[in-house]
């Protein structure tokens, strides 16, 4: 934690250089970063429900094996 709390020091401390539309960029790139956070934790969750179901991980349509191999890195 005390490495996180350097880290956003140095961060605060880079933020007054940045131009408002740095500003807007960085904004833009946090909120993405936290989405495909919450996608891949909601993907890892539900695999951890069907492994806690079953032995094995069962897809009703080639596609749908597709999207959710796709949706795992996003």
């Amino acid at each position: 934690m005390k490495n996180t709390a350097t880290e956003i020091e140095h961060i605060k401390e880079m933020l007054p250089l940045l131009s408002e539309a740095d500003i807007q960029e960085l904004r833009d790139f946090a909120a993405y970063l936290i989405y495909k956070s919450k996608k891949r934790k909601a993907f890892e969750d539900r695999l951890d429900k069907i492994e806690s179901e079953s032995d094995t991980v069962a897809f009703n349509t080639v596609d749908e094996a597709m999207d959710a191999i796709r949706n795992w890195r996003e």
